[in-house]
């Protein structure tokens, strides 16, 4: 891929193109679900800045990258044939973060009640992270309800919400310091 050229007035009249060139409005759900894990993709960039632990780092790094074949897979429709072999997101990369998630998790303090965003500035960008990618889950599966979208790709996105929630915990002293919900406090 070379981009040699930013701007290309394509999308001046509202619509934009799919991997396979087809045209739809910058308001369809294949569009909104492909954007919306772009923008979960900056908030985790954004949350890399401020955590100083390298494995942390590492794995939202490569996290970054996977979020491109993410992106990859949600623009070409599934329902259609290709006569190449198109990028799609595996069952690889689920069982991927699904060991980070038990990695990093296996020290955390329990959890007695739910855990409120904050604690450390890494902590709450991170949850911050978490549900920017929440929102990003819910318009896929939005867009899986009306047309075809790979089974991984939505496992994927709900994995890595998970992963993030264990992140968050983890630059909080392993949980030690989070700050719990209390129900009720201030009825």
């Amino acid at each position: 891929m070379k981009l040699d050229k930013i701007y290309t007035r394509t999308g001046d009249e509202g619509q934009t193109s799919l991997g396979d060139g087809k045209r739809l409005p910058k308001f369809h759900p294949r569009v909104e679900a492909y954007g919306s894990i772009d923008e979960a993709n900056s908030a985790i960039g954004t949350a890399v800045l401020h955590i100083q632990d390298a494995a942390v780092r590492k794995v939202l790094e490569r996290v970054q990258n996977d979020l491109f074949d993410v992106g990859a897979d949600l623009c070409l429709p599934e329902s259609r044939q290709f006569d190449r072999e198109v990028l799609r997101v595996s069952d690889q990369q689920v069982l991927w973060l699904e060991q980070r998630i038990d990695e990093f998790n296996v020290g955390l303090a329990s959890l007695t009640s739910f855990v409120l965003p904050g604690g450390s500035e890494a902590s709450a960008l991170l949850h911050q992270a978490r549900t920017v990618t929440r929102r990003a889950e819910r318009r896929i599966v939005e867009l899986a309800n009306q047309e075809g979208v790979n089974p991984a790709t939505i496992k994927y996105v709900n994995r890595l919400s998970d992963l993030l929630f264990v992140f968050a915990r983890y630059m909080n002293d392993q949980g030690k310091q989070d700050v719990t919900w209390k129900p009720g406090l201030h009825r």
